[in-house]
């Protein structure tokens, strides 16, 4: 039954943060692309707040996957690798934590550019 309710409480975490993006598409004028920066930013600053490890503790998955967890993983190694090298680690440790998925990301999508054949928008 608790892994019930661990899915449970990240299908809700997930959906809240799907359902807060969908409310600034819809009630603002600000684009998607600065939606996603919106939810990039605010888990850095919450991950580097220390607030955004409260969220993945009862979320999991559901406040990893989203891109607000991606900007966590960018403060949670900027912050891992400031301890370990100094200042020099807060240019390096993001990307450094976030290394797998960036390659898996490059990866998929040059896999699926080479199945699959681009075609023009037709109007």
């Amino acid at each position: 039954m608790e892994v019930f309710w661990e899915y449970a409480r990240a299908f809700l975490c997930g959906g809240v943060l799907c359902l807060i993006g969908q409310l600034l598409i819809d009630k603002t004028k600000l684009t998607p692309a600065r939606i996603l920066v919106l939810y990039v930013v605010s888990g850095v600053v919450l991950g580097g707040l220390g607030l955004y490890k409260y969220v993945v503790e009862f979320g999991g998955a559901g406040a990893t996957v989203p891109l607000t967890g991606f900007g966590y993983l960018l403060a949670k190694g900027a912050a891992k690798a400031v301890d370990e090298m100094g200042i020099l680690g807060a240019l390096t440790g993001g990307v450094t934590a976030a290394a797998g998925g960036i390659s898996a990301a490059i990866f998929f999508g040059w896999l699926v550019a080479l199945i699959f054949k681009p075609k023009p928008k037709s109007r």
